[in-house]
């Protein structure tokens, strides 16, 4: 259950890796409930991010967190060892490698960060919208999400010819 609420989380949140176990409880629950969106500040940036947790995603949550009986301030994903520590990023990109061989691809091709990219991509793809993605992905720069998406001149060009504006007429 460890890996679905953690894989489940990682698609939502957008979260890069060492964001992602540093999450604790209290970060994704208030009371007994998994929230719907959350809140945290990202380590690398300092800044504020904010992300939906989807109801696949909750329900994988809730059942990790009753199942291990977690509470408030303990670590969402506690190391296996030492549940009072963290689990670590390196710890977190093995179950990666292993989730990505799983399904047959390799390893060495993908990462945490592969996680992270998925549901911008879509969210880009579907609406366009690069600055609703540079704002859930929590990037200061709207050059940066450009170059993580990498949306290409054929792509803008793309979104352009899909919007039909009439003509002004000439007086």
């Amino acid at each position: 259950m460890r890996d679905l609420a953690l894989f489940n989380l990682a698609i939502d949140s957008k979260l890069r890796g060492c964001d992602l176990v540093h999450l604790r409880v209290e970060d994704v629950m208030q009371a007994d409930q998994v929230r719907t969106r959350a809140l945290v500040s990202q380590r690398k940036t300092g800044a504020p991010v904010q992300f939906e947790i989807t109801e696949q995603a909750r329900a994988a949550i809730a059942y990790w967190v009753r199942g291990k009986n977690l509470k408030g301030s303990e670590w969402l994903f506690p190391s296996r060892v030492d549940r009072t520590q963290l689990m670590t990023t390196l710890q977190y990109g093995r179950l990666v490698d292993e989730w990505i061989a799983a399904i047959g691809l390799a390893p060495s091709a993908y990462g945490t960060h592969s996680l992270r990219r998925p549901k911008a991509a879509l969210i880009y793809r579907k609406t366009g919208n690069i600055r609703a993605v540079q704002l859930l992905l929590g990037h200061t720069k709207l050059d940066s999400t450009v170059r993580y998406l990498g949306v290409e001149l054929e792509d803008a060009l793309a979104i352009a010819e899909s919007i039909d504006v009439e003509p002004l007429a000439l007086a």
